[in-house]
């Protein structure tokens, strides 16, 4: 799969359309926070809501999250996956990724090829699914691009896996909560 026209995208500060295992999502690089801010104005989202980030594997994750023995367990049994774990920031990360106030970040490996190499070649990527805010989420390139147009110059080919959006997890409180129910059963 080629994914170079995406990564100039990305590096270019622009947002990108991206197919996962879940539904379809349109991207942008986490550490540019302009590119974070268009990536909220092309969805519509409301300022500060927290994106997650999805990873190519576990070794990017332990970059920006501090990840306990519950979190790695669960990354072990269902990564690449369905599963988005919500873990304590780590000081690498930037601080407006994630919840600023409670100093967290969710993070994702996806189990889809397309989006698995783009993350290889670009890094992490904040990922959020791909329409404008409260409407349901779309599963293809196509669907996407009849939604956002030209405002997203870039969207790779394919399908998403599943439809659904990812099982939220949040493994920062005295006991763990699931704040999304989806695929995964943790």
């Amino acid at each position: 799969m080629d994914v170079s026209a995406a990564v100039r995208a990305i590096k270019r500060g622009e947002v990108v359309g991206v197919p996962t295992d879940t539904v379809y999502g349109l991207a942008a690089d986490p550490y540019d926070e302009a590119a974070l801010d268009r990536l909220y104005d092309v969805k519509g989202r409301e300022s500060g809501k927290p994106i997650a980030l999805l990873v190519a594997d576990l070794d990017q994750g332990l970059e920006l999250g501090a990840m306990t023995d519950r979190a790695l367990d669960l990354a072990a049994k269902h990564w690449p996956g369905a599963l988005t774990l919500v873990v304590p920031r780590l000081d690498t990360a930037p601080a407006w990724l994630g919840d600023p106030k409670r100093r967290t970040i969710a993070l994702r490996c996806p189990d889809h090829d397309v989006a698995l190499a783009l993350l290889r070649s670009t890094g992490p990527l904040a990922v959020t699914s791909a329409n404008v805010s409260e409407d349901q989420p779309v599963n293809s390139a196509e669907d996407a691009e009849a939604v956002f147009g030209g405002s997203v110059l870039t969207y790779l080919p394919g399908e998403a896996g599943g439809g659904e959006p990812s099982t939220l997890v949040d493994l920062t409180r005295p006991t763990e909560v699931v704040l999304r129910r989806g695929p995964v059963r943790p």
